[in-house]
């Protein structure tokens, strides 16, 4: 992220989801803007929304999809075509989905980017980024930019990126498979308020994710009813086979409190009205056996 931001100059700005994942918020705000670049971030849900925030000095848009920790699903086909229309660079954060859910290339997208950390590598055991592009030009724009900052990735995560890859698809499948039988029992659970997972026909994204995603993912988030944080987080300190931690896409189970850890650095105001409230519990679904994580989750739910 920190390589495409050095494509702009100052005065440039960047149409980013007001959902935005809480690093790169901050990465943005507390980093980018000092050195002159700007910020707007837009709910991403309406393409014409996005197309109005559009003025004479933007030269980026910044997607999440799905979103951290939200699980809106954007557009990507319909932002291309607007940010095409506007000689706008559109980039996308394909980290939740992977390749192997989601091609945004394919619909258009000029730069995608993984946490590679995440479901690429595959067992927690590598921090790296990656950015995937399609063009000559911006390939050796970003290369030259990644060898004079020094952000260049060592042999050894390197080769266990690679590894992980090698397994992609097996894992990704069983991600899902088990990410769909959680979200389905926390969604009938009578203590459950809200269930995020863009699978359920109900989401409002879920037409958009069907037609651009393979299938939808080991992410999920819920609000469990009338909870507030020491309930969220009582709920999250139960868990046995779900460890707490900030990070996902690992073969273990992952439970997170995205308002006290990966979104801490928003501003409580601007973290609510997105919907990442106190209560707010993520998990990153594992590649257990799927009735253990149930039962896990039955007894820390009670």
């Amino acid at each position: 992220m920190d390589a495409v931001m050095k494509l702009l100059k100052p005065g440039d700005e960047v149409i980013s989801t007001n959902d935005l994942y809480g690093g790169s918020y901050r990465l943005f705000t507390k980093i980018f803007e000092d050195f002159g670049l700007r910020f707007r971030f837009v709910d991403m849900n309406n393409v014409d929304d996005v197309a109005a925030a559009i003025g004479p000095n933007t030269k980026m848009m910044w997607v999440e999809t799905p979103t951290n920790p939200m699980m809106n699903v954007v557009d990507i086909a319909a932002l291309s075509a607007v940010a095409k229309a506007q000689n706008i660079l559109l980039a996308v954060d394909n980290t939740f989905a992977s390749p192997y859910l989601q091609q945004p290339l394919t619909m258009g997208a000029d730069i995608v980017m993984h946490s590679a950390t995440k479901y690429l590598a595959g067992h927690s055991d590598v921090v790296l980024g990656s950015l995937v592009v399609n063009n000559d030009e911006l390939h050796e724009r970003l290369a030259f930019i990644q060898n004079a900052s020094g952000a260049v990735p060592g042999p050894m995560d390197s080769f266990l990126t690679l590894r992980g890859i090698k397994t992609l698809h097996v894992r990704m499948e069983r991600h899902c498979q088990n990410g769909r039988l959680i979200a389905e029992y926390l969604e009938q659970h009578p203590k459950i308020e809200k269930v995020y997972w863009p699978g359920f026909a109900h989401h409002r994204n879920h037409a958009i994710a069907k037609k651009q995603m393979r299938d939808f993912g080991g992410m999920l988030s819920f609000v469990p009813k009338g909870a507030d944080k020491a309930t969220a987080i009582a709920i999250i300190e139960k868990l046995q086979l779900f460890t707490l931690a900030e990070s996902l896409g690992g073969v273990e189970s992952l439970a997170g409190h995205p308002a006290s850890m990966t979104h801490a650095s928003i501003p409580k105001t601007v973290r609510e009205e997105s919907g990442v409230v106190d209560a707010l519990i993520r998990l990153s679904v594992g590649i257990e056996d799927a009735q253990d994580l149930i039962d896990d989750l039955e007894h820390a739910i009670g």
